[in-house]
């Protein structure tokens, strides 16, 4: 009885064996699930290891198996290499920052947490907006500036018109000028009917602030616009201000100018509704203060256009709106 028993073992295991010997010849590689691997490795401990060839994977696989099991079992919580993640308190304010401002790119978020003492990489607030499945802010690239321009930026001034309706369908005119070098934004006037006598009076007051102030200036760009006469031109003239005229349908040859109208448009005007002239010349007095001395430029490295003074480093940040809250400006409490 037990040599019957012997016999069909034996003849069992060469069963088993022809049939592992036909998988092998039709199937290019077996697939093992971890609890395959697990068992294969354990009961290859009482298998002597002449006849681990009975196995349809190789020897070395089996160890290989068996250290991966080890390493696994005595594994222990260690420092991954790289830079050290962000602190939670970061986290929930650059997601904070990105909420609530949804058209901020990363670089405007990156300012803004340079001015509350915290330094981050872009690349390290777009992995915190990601995980939080926050989309980037559409990209906005400005025009190509000319050598003239680059070369020449600290005195140089850019002046433009352009015009807002009010919900009564009346038009405004607004008139300003940006710093080239520092986009520092002065808004000259805002009138609903721009005749050469408003014009020139401006541009008086304007060149009159500059003297007042020691600020020295070489060239005025503007384009050919009628509301640009010569009377204009002289007044700047007699401040040692030379203006130049763009060339003809060259819109880009007054980019900084240009730029800031979109800029205001994108930032403010586009989300209020404007009564009269008054309520137009309060909101842009309002944003040209957020633009000159809060916001961000990446033209400048992420520094404002005015200075600011020294922020604390630790406290609450504190949210300020401005403008019945389309814009958002964050500080340290005192």
């Amino acid at each position: 009885m037990a040599r019957r028993d012997a016999i069909a073992k034996d003849a069992e295991i060469l069963v088993l064996r022809h049939q592992v010997a036909v998988l092998r010849r039709q199937v290019g590689r077996a697939r093992f699930t971890w609890s395959d691997r697990a068992l294969v490795a354990l009961l290859a401990g009482l298998i002597p290891r002449v006849r681990w060839t009975a196995f349809v994977v190789t020897p070395k696989t089996i160890l290989g198996w068996h250290r991966r099991l080890v390493a696994r079992r005595w594994t222990y919580a260690h420092r991954r290499p790289g830079r050290p993640s962000l602190g939670r308190e970061t986290v929930e304010l650059i997601v904070r920052l990105a909420r609530e401002n949804p058209r901020w790119g990363y670089l405007r978020i990156v300012g803004e947490l340079r001015k509350l003492g915290i330094t981050v990489s872009k690349a390290s607030v777009a992995t915190v907006l990601a995980r939080h499945g926050l989309p980037p802010a559409p990209r906005r690239d400005g025009p190509t500036w000319s050598q003239f321009l680059s070369a020449q930026a600290k005195g140089v001034l850019a002046t433009d018109f352009f015009h807002v309706d009010s919900v009564m369908l009346r038009r405004y005119y607004v008139l300003f000028v940006i710093e080239v070098d520092s986009r520092v934004v002065h808004l000259l006037g805002v009138t609903a009917n721009p005749v050469m006598a408003w014009i020139v009076q401006v541009a008086r007051n304007f060149t009159s602030d500059l003297e007042d102030a020691g600020h020295r200036f070489r060239f005025l760009i503007r384009d050919r616009d009628t509301k640009f006469t010569a009377s204009f031109d002289e007044v700047f003239r007699a401040g040692r201000i030379e203006a130049i005229r763009t060339p003809v349908r060259s819109p880009k040859a007054n980019a900084f100018a240009e730029r800031w109208v979109r800029t205001v448009r994108e930032e403010c005007l586009d989300h209020l509704l404007i009564y009269s002239r008054r309520h137009l010349d309060s909101v842009l007095g309002t944003y040209v203060r957020h633009y000159n001395e809060s916001r961000p430029h990446r033209g400048r490295r992420l520094a404002t256009p005015l200075p600011r003074h020294d922020q604390p480093r630790t406290g609450e940040v504190c949210r300020r709106d401005i403008l019945g809250g389309i814009i958002h400006e964050y500080d340290r409490a005192a």
